[in-house]
């Protein structure tokens, strides 16, 4: 059987056939994160939803695909597999090692909110519909999660080519295995994406959910982009972990996805999802803007989201906005004239001596002519 924590999520998609005014509801198999060590493989789901989930609307994807859809960008999905044979995705998996079967569906639901694109109805379509899946395994076949696993599967994304690594579980310790693993994505240019928290919350002495703030990992190192979950109305549920500081939010809760096979739909809620609708998300922004590292990525990601205490995924604004940084500098201001020396200077200055000199003597001669006269009707002779 799946795991008890997965019977929380609503069953319940309220959304009419598309086109219609109103229908039944939808009932949609809750997914499952866990397999209980006697549970068989998941199956698949046999309801399909009718209309495009809230989250599409939310992340306004119809906008962001009109600049790109993620085309040339490999993001890997290290969690408990992707099945590589979903009409979603075919086409555009590839597997490392036994990767391509997923007996959870935790990986292939989180695959499809990156990278499904449109099937029959076209009602769930993943954020960016023409990526690229790499399926690394990061758990066991039942879905718990593992350090050297999820290091390891870091690593072989990186030296696959993947440019985006989307991160599926959590783990409660701190592994050198997993720091050097992120650093080394981080020196390759790679962005490496993961959930704040658990999609539920572990259970306290008392067997209820413990909610209290703590530190999970990777998302606690400081080279790995944290995403933490919120509804439709931008609240989380009562009962959900707390994080720790996480860089975004992302649509999390109330997720309709794919399965592991078949073309039917699930419904899910937590953290994880959350940040697989990022790490989608900064597909489409790899592939609009490829001269873009990955610390820019990142950066365009949570400055340009919607301000709030943590800042919400705005896809088309990371794609358009023009960050404080990346602006032209302003122009200087001119500086002031300076007029050059005359080259003429010498020769002017001759020439005002001239002709002071000239008018001098004009003066002078001007005098003589009123003098002399007067002196000789005089005899010479001073006045009387």
């Amino acid at each position: 059987m799946i795991l008890a924590a997965a019977a929380a999520i609503p069953a319940l998609l309220l959304a009419p056939p598309a086109g219609a005014d109103g229908g039944e509801p939808v009932t949609l198999p809750p997914l499952g994160s866990r397999l209980a060590a006697e549970a068989p493989c998941a199956t698949a789901s046999a309801k399909t939803a009718r209309m495009s989930p809230w989250t599409h609307r939310a992340l306004q994807l119809s906008r962001s695909w009109q600049l790109t859809r993620g085309a040339g960008v490999t993001v890997a999905v290290v969690d408990t597999g992707v099945g590589a044979r979903v009409p979603a995705l075919a086409g555009r998996v590839t597997a490392v090692g036994g990767a391509g079967e997923d007996c959870v569906g935790h990986g292939s639901f989180a695959a499809g909110l990156i990278a499904a694109a449109p099937t029959g109805q076209g009602a769930v379509t993943g954020v960016a519909p023409a990526a690229r899946i790499l399926a690394v395994r990061g758990t066991d076949v039942r879905g718990v999660p593992d350090a050297g696993l999820m290091a390891r599967g870091i690593r072989t994304a990186v030296d696959k080519g993947a440019e985006v690594v989307y991160i599926g579980q959590v783990l409660t310790a701190a592994d050198p295995r997993l720091a050097a693993a992120v650093a080394h994505a981080a020196e390759q240019d790679v962005l490496v994406v993961a959930p704040a928290a658990p999609d539920t919350a572990p259970k306290g002495a008392d067997g209820r959910p413990d909610t209290r703030a703590r530190p999970y990992w990777p998302a606690r190192l400081p080279q790995v982009l944290s995403v933490v979950d919120h509804g439709p109305d931008g609240g989380r549920p009562k009962d959900a972990p707390t994080a720790l500081a996480p860089d975004l939010s992302a649509p999390g809760d109330a997720v309709v996805g794919i399965g592991a096979r078949g073309s039917g739909h699930f419904i899910g809620s937590g953290s994880s999802l959350a940040a697989a609708q990022v790490a989608g998300a900064a597909a489409l922004l790899r592939a609009y803007h490829p001269d873009l590292n990955a610390a820019a990525v990142a950066r365009r990601l949570t400055e340009a989201a919607y301000p709030e205490h943590t800042p919400r995924l705005d896809i088309y604004a990371g794609l358009t906005a023009l960050l404080a940084a990346e602006r032209a500098p302003a122009e200087k201001s001119p500086e002031p004239a300076v007029l050059p020396a005359s080259a003429a200077e010498g020769p002017r200055g001759r020439a005002l001596l001239i002709g002071g000199g000239a008018l001098v003597l004009v003066l002078l001669v001007g005098a003589a002519m009123v003098v002399v006269p007067l002196g000789k009707a005089r005899g010479w002779r001073p006045a009387g």
